[in-house]
């Protein structure tokens, strides 16, 4: 089998980026004649088309990137094979995913989505996103990287250290959490709850507006807000030093943190909804809080990325759930009990490196996309 890879390379840090990257690099350590291109770099595409000749050629994206992930290789006589998240809905390209004999998506919610928004299910496939679980694993706190992390955080030594990490924290459950810490303050070891961001200007504006909740809760000196652009290298040893990962977050088709936290044998505080039903398992690997809320919307506005005019306008004939909130009292009545026992914080975390490296090891994940493509394509 020959694959081509569409994606974000070379990779910068980004979700979709790691994901690609990944696929493609376990693809070769299993003996694939794989290669990897810019999915919007249409000459360099081309050139392989030319000379390589892949027998499919798999994109990571969105729906909106189906321009570039799926006409472009029809278009010079190749199979596409989208792998695809979820971006609230699905607006457009309904015809050219339907007519496709297999779409892959990264969690079964993803699916649910795609199929609520008029995509057949019976083409779809769930294959997750992996995990190198030989760069995310457990560090001990003495470890002199671990150290020198919480160091620059201002964090000591007998302080609790809660993380969340996301391009903004609000979207990963940061303001369910820091009402959940405001709730319970007294009830545990001293803690400080680090929120790291990607530097972008809505990410500073949500900064401004998170902080001044946590401000408002009483609870400002105990919040760590850092904003900076950092390698993967870095983040196996950020979640390393800490000592719970909390994103219940209001979006997540996968959550690929949540999953490296895990690998990392860090407890996980999660929402029991969208793609950590796959991920997590509640009481075992993670504490899941229910959802309090459904934000729902009328419609939305797409534009020329999703092939529409500028700012074009759809309104759902059904309202849509587009975010959902995690129930704050549930998350404050789950972390004391990880914050007051650091052995169930350890059973937890090997429980959730078990579950990790048994299911979303890269390698593992790149075998599961040769044995579907082969049964579902006949491609070997």
């Amino acid at each position: 089998m020959k694959v081509l890879v569409l994606y974000d390379y070379p990779p910068s840090p980004s979700g979709l980026a790691t994901q690609g990257d990944l696929l493609y690099k376990g693809l070769l350590e299993i003996g694939v004649d794989a290669y990897a291109v810019n999915s919007v770099s249409e000459h360099e595409k081309e050139w392989y088309y030319q000379w390589f000749v892949p027998d499919v050629v798999v994109g990571i994206g969105y729906w909106g990137h189906t321009p570039q992930l799926i006409l472009h290789p029809q278009k010079h006589g190749f199979l596409p094979i989208p792998w695809l998240v979820a971006d609230g809905y699905i607006a457009n390209y309904q015809k050219e995913l339907n007519a496709l004999p297999l779409i892959l998506v990264t969690s079964n919610w993803v699916k649910e989505m795609y199929i609520r928004d008029g995509i057949n299910g019976d083409n779809i496939e769930v294959l997750p996103v992996g995990c190198d679980t030989d760069i995310f694993i457990p560090h001990v706190r003495d470890d002199i990287k671990v150290r020198a992390v919480r160091k620059s955080l201002g964090i000591a030594p007998d302080q609790l250290m809660i993380l969340t990490i996301g391009g903004d924290a609000a979207s990963k459950g940061a303001r369910e959490m820091m009402r959940a810490l405001a709730m319970i303050s007294e009830e545990t070891p001293d803690w400080r709850y680090v929120c790291k961001v990607w530097p972008q200007p809505r990410t500073e504006l949500q900064n401004l507006a998170d902080l001044e909740l946590a401000k408002k809760l009483g609870i400002a000196d105990k919040v760590i807000y850092i904003s900076n652009i950092t390698s993967r290298n870095f983040m196996p040893y950020l979640i390393g030093a800490c000592d719970i990962y909390a994103a219940p977050s209001r979006l997540e088709g996968f959550g690929m943190l949540q999953v490296e936290a895990g690998a990392c044998e860090k407890p996980v505080i999660g929402i029991k909804a969208m793609g950590m039903l796959d991920t997590l398992v509640d009481g075992e690997t993670a504490y899941l809080a229910g959802v309090a809320e459904k934000i729902v919307a009328e419609g939305v506005v797409v534009g020329q990325e999703e092939g529409f005019e500028k700012e074009h306008k759809i309104i759902f004939k059904v309202p849509r759930t587009v975010d959902y909130r995690a129930d704050a009292y549930e998350l404050a009545r789950h972390l004391p009990e990880l914050m007051n026992h650091p052995l169930l914080r350890m059973q937890m975390g090997k429980a959730g490196r078990k579950r990790v490296t048994a299911n979303f090891d890269y390698r593992i994940i790149a075998k599961k996309f040769v044995e579907v493509v082969s049964r579902r394509l006949r491609i070997t």
